[in-house]
């Protein structure tokens, strides 16, 4: 487990820097890497990049070393152009502009400290420029006025060496104008002038080398600043047990030697076994914490190949640079060659098994070609403490406290309650049956593998050895089932703070989602509850036929299906469909549970021991915020049905059940997934009264929400017709007249709907996301082979062209409307 700790301090030392004009960096990003981790640079600019906007993330991503952040301008002109500046994620940096010039191309970055610092990365193209020297002079009047300490660094492509140049002599007029220190006085290109320049003020440079490293026809300027920073001292710690191939053999042998567990109550039992685990577990592969910091390694460069391909590489280096022969540079050239090919060769067969592992991870996937093609997602510092945890846990639970305050202040709360439906079936389920071993393997290695930071192993490894496991966890699981009690050390929950979009102020609360992990032992017994619970439901008819959330052969898909028919059989008929999308506010974490709990005792025949189940289930749960090695304190969970847990889907449905019944009263078409409720009728042409009845059916939703603690989002609930354009505007004005504000498109379940049923649309939408993944897989395309291209193509683009296309062919290919002259074409999929 990886947890970041970040301490923000000031404090002075020298920081390493270099500038380099690559000439195309495309091709050497590898060996820039290589560079920067090589010589432990803290800072490394680059110049004449040629890098352009469809491709510069990837390729800055593949150059910067694991704990680098970049910042990069692209290139304007096809013939030369980009600058970049490649930095340590400790550094508290931001980019700043001061305006465009034609004459030249830069990139300034102000880094945080004590006086604050500005970098500035410039190219000056070698074509000859009248403005250029007014440009740069306008351009340091403004930093001069505004900094103290700043250093400039740029191939100016001036021959500064020859004092009798003309623009030398302005050059040298406007640094000793402004009384600046020009540093480099060797030659800075292979053919002997001195084009790169290294220029400051109010900054103490030292340790400056000129250095081919035969990369480019221009050679590379180490330097060191003196200065006083404020850092972002990041470091990793690693909590991590040494888990190999006869670690597993190991823990079943010393397992095998321990007495079985026996205990009075199920709490007891879990306790004696996660104690028995993790005994056996510490002396095989005792958790040891390690932190790392400063350089890191990509893991594609610890291969036995590389290792052995830059040993080369030194070796060659160092015979040319005691010899100073040609043909050693020459060989040095080749085998910088050769092991940056072998570098492209090592990361394509990384991010290859990654993607084969994951072919049916989505979300893994999704984060692998993110973290391809984007600058990486830093944690904000003001975000890593004990307190700014404890400000999440309480932001998460006043949320939902303000919402179940805000309903049972609404005047709806106090109005007439709908009668609740009573059980009247003869079957019941009053208790849960044992399961075997065969029953719990499958349901353990049918789980995701997903790991809580409160689980004691791995849950890779906890599958590995469950054979030796299995009669102990059997007794837990069977115990739980048994007296009717959920152990209470499964009902805290991890929670960690999401960005919501990586563009959004990281800073800001409420930019965050809350991610929740449960214990894996407690989705087993869930698992178990689940499977015998949708069972009882299925053989009794209690689920809702019209509820395609969470079920075997449903899904959103069904869901639209179903709706989109009937709209078009209402269209065929002549009529006209209004849809209204009702919209929950944090539906799941508003439930409340004593009327939970009374509707799956007194509508679904729940009893004995297994709403006795259900009630421990749900009492005493909680959760805290976890933020690098930062939580938060425990903070209880008095309502809603748990986030990530196995159950949640199915209880949501069950505490939802009685809803239809005001749709059946009301006579109104309904289907649901989930929280998502789709309410729909058909109206005849100027036969606007079934609209009364809908505006009934709402009225009555919105209260029996009120009862039920859930919140109706007014303002995202949206309404559309379908159908003959100029009835559907009539229909648009009664609807308003009633104060429901109709909308020419709405988004259902992932699908755009017009109201002449088009899909126009939603093609385009559909469109314009497979483009960006296909330009995002298009980037990375050089270091992913075709097979794994194809399988990302699939994953991403092919996907998303499949979703609900089965709605598309069974409509004409021109809009329902049957007045209009429109040929509006469908595409085909």
């Amino acid at each position: 487990m990886h947890q970041t700790n970040i301490a923000v301090e000031t404090k002075c030392n020298a920081i390493k820097l270099a500038f380099l004009n690559i000439r195309s960096l495309k091709n050497k990003s590898f060996l820039i890497n290589d560079l920067i981790t090589t010589n432990n640079l803290d800072f490394m600019f680059l110049n004449e990049t040629w890098l352009e906007d469809s491709c510069s993330a990837t390729v800055l991503n593949e150059t910067a070393p694991p704990n680098f952040t970049f910042m990069s301008v692209c290139r304007t002109v096809r013939r030369g152009g980009g600058v970049a500046a490649l930095f340590k994620d400790v550094y508290q940096c931001k980019q700043v502009s001061f305006g465009q010039y034609l004459s030249f191309e830069y990139l300034g970055i102000v880094l945080k400290g004590a006086p604050r610092i500005l970098f500035i990365i410039i190219y000056r193209p070698p074509k000859y420029s009248p403005a250029f020297v007014e440009e740069f002079t306008e351009m340091l009047s403004m930093i001069s006025s505004e900094f103290d300490c700043f250093a400039i660094a740029g191939d100016f492509n001036i021959h500064i060496d020859n004092a009798e140049n003309k623009t030398t002599k302005e050059i040298i007029t406007v640094l000793n104008t402004f009384d600046l220190i020009q540093h480099v006085h060797e030659p800075t290109h292979n053919r002997g002038h001195t084009l790169d320049l290294l220029i400051s003020r109010g900054l103490n440079i030292s340790s400056i080398v000129i250095k081919d490293v035969a990369l480019s026809d221009h050679f590379c300027i180490f330097f060191d600043i003196l200065i006083s920073v404020t850092t972002e001292s990041r470091s990793v710690s690693v909590r991590k047990r040494c888990i190999n191939e006869n670690t597993s053999v190991l823990f079943m042998e010393a397992i095998s030697l321990t007495p079985s567990i026996s205990a009075d109550s199920v709490d007891l039992l879990l306790d004696s076994f996660n104690s028995k685990v993790k005994n056996v577990i510490d002396d095989i592969a005792p958790l040891k914490v390690s932190r790392k910091t400063g350089r890191q390694k990509s893991a594609w460069r610890k291969s036995t190949a590389v290792q052995s391909m830059k040993r080369q590489c030194r070796k060659a280096e160092r015979m040319w640079r005691k010899t100073k022969l040609e043909i050693h540079y020459s060989i040095y050239k080749d085998s910088l060659r050769t092991f940056n090919v072998e570098l492209g060769k090592a990361r394509q067969s990384f991010f290859s098994n990654l993607i084969n592992s994951n072919l049916n991870n989505t979300r893994t996937l999704f984060a692998t070609v993110e973290r391809l093609t984007n600058p990486p997602n830093q944690i904000a510092s003001e975000m890593l403490s004990d307190s700014k945890c404890n400000e999440f846990a309480s932001f998460f639970s006043e949320k939902i406290n303000n919402i179940r305050k805000a309903i049972s202040t609404s005047p709806s709360y106090a109005e007439v309650r709908h009668i609740r439906p009573q059980y009247q079936k003869e079957d019941t389920m009053s208790a849960f049956e044992e399961i075997d071993s065969k029953i719990l393997e499958e349901i353990v290695q049918h789980l995701k593998s997903s790991t809580c930071y409160l689980d004691t192993l791995p849950t890779y490894f906890f599958k590995r050895v469950l054979n030796c496991l299995e009669a102990d966890l059997l007794e837990v699981v069977n115990a739980s089932l048994l007296s009717g009690t959920f152990p209470n050390s499964l009902k805290t929950a991890v929670v960690k703070p999401l960005l919501k979009k990586r563009n959004l102020d990281n800073t800001i609360l409420s930019n965050y989602r809350p991610i929740s992990n449960l214990p894996f032992i407690g989705k087993i017994i869930e698992k178990v509850v689940f499977n015998q619970l949708n069972k009882y439901l299925n053989s009794n008819g209690y689920l809702d036929n019209f509820q395609s959330g969470f079920r075997p052969h449903h899904s959103t898909e069904t869901a639209l299906i179903k709706i989109i028919n009937d709209i078009r059989l209402n269209s065929e008929s002549g009529k006209i469909s209004v849809l209204v999308l009702l919209d929950l506010s944090a539906a799941f974490d508003t439930v409340d549970h004593n009327i939970l709990l009374e509707r799956l005792e007194n509508l679904v025949g729940l009893s004995g021991m297994v709403i006795k189940w259900f009630r421990s289930y749900l009492e005493g749960r909680g959760y805290y915020v976890s933020i690098g090695e930062h939580k938060s304190k425990w903070t209880s969970m008095t309502c809603g049905v748990p986030q990530g847990s196995i159950l949640a889907p199915l209880l949501f449905s069950l505490y939802m059940l009685p809803l239809s019944q005001i749709m059946r009263k009301n006579q109104i078409a309904y289907h649901s997934y989930a929280d998502d409720t789709q309410i729909y009728l058909a109206l005849s042409p100027n036969d606007y009264s079934p609209i009364d009845s809908l505006c009934q059916c709402i009225d009555e939703i919105n209260s029996w929400m009120c009862e039920n603690f859930l919140q109706l989002n007014k303002e995202k609930t949206e309404v559309i017709a379908f159908g003959n354009k100029d009835e559907v505007l009539k229909v648009n004005a009664y609807l308003d007249s009633r104060g429901l504000t109709t909308k020419n498109q709405v988004r259902n379940l992932g699908v755009i709907l017009e109201t002449d049923l088009s899909f126009s649309s939603h093609v385009k939408a559909v469109t314009k996301s497979a483009y960006y993944h296909l330009k995002n897989i298009a980037r990375i395309r050089g270091f992913v082979s075709s097979q794994d291209l194809e399988k990302l193509v699939h994953a991403f683009i092919t996907s998303r062209a499949d979703y609900c296309n089965v709605s598309l062919p069974a409509f004409p290919r021109r809009p329902l409307d049957s007045c209009s002259s429109s040929r509006t074409l469908l595409p085909e999929f």
